[in-house]
């Protein structure tokens, strides 16, 4: 059975068992409590999107199973959506010295204007990012969390599913 199996079914299992962590830095405030995902992601604060996204191990999830999880999902947000995505990870990717024109070219980009980029442009920046700068890939998904709603592996599904599980649970 492979490692990428039995995370799987260690996941699984721990979900079944109602395995939960204590999120003692959540606060309990009950005007705070989100009903799924959709409201967590519209009322929720940058910095508590932010704390939700960096309990995502980078190295939890293969890129094999991420990057087509990620294009996927990029495909189906709204194109304003996808442009402002865009936007968020030049905006920190050229804080650590890495200009768009330089992007464009290393990952083989149709352009490097955000707004005339393709959901397989935004993919392969979200791939980079995941792959070489998993905090600027946490930062973007806090500051755009539409993506997450339209990942659909059981893998990444059942990760994230924890995640959010254990943080609505204290709510």
């Amino acid at each position: 059975m492979s490692s990428s199996e039995q995370y799987k079914r260690q996941i699984m299992n721990d979900l079944a068992q109602g395995n939960t962590e204590s999120l003692d830095d959540v606060p309990s405030d009950p005007s705070r409590e989100y009903q799924n995902f959709d409201d967590f992601a519209q009322r929720s604060s940058h910095q508590e999107r932010r704390q939700l996204f960096s309990r995502i191990n980078h190295n939890q999830i293969p890129p094999s199973q991420m990057e087509p999880e990620l294009k996927k999902a990029i495909e189906k947000i709204k194109p304003n959506e996808r442009d402002d995505v865009a936007r968020a990870f030049f905006k920190h990717f050229k804080s650590r010295g890495l200009d768009e024109r330089h992007l464009e070219q290393q990952l083989g980009l149709s352009t490097h204007h955000p707004n005339r980029m393709s959901a397989d442009d935004v993919s392969k920046l979200a791939s980079f990012a995941y792959h070489n700068h998993p905090d600027i890939f946490q930062d973007v998904m806090a500051e755009q969390p539409a993506i997450f709603k339209f990942l659909s592996n059981p893998l990444v599904g059942a990760a994230l599913g924890a995640i959010a599980s254990k943080w609505f649970g204290k709510h």
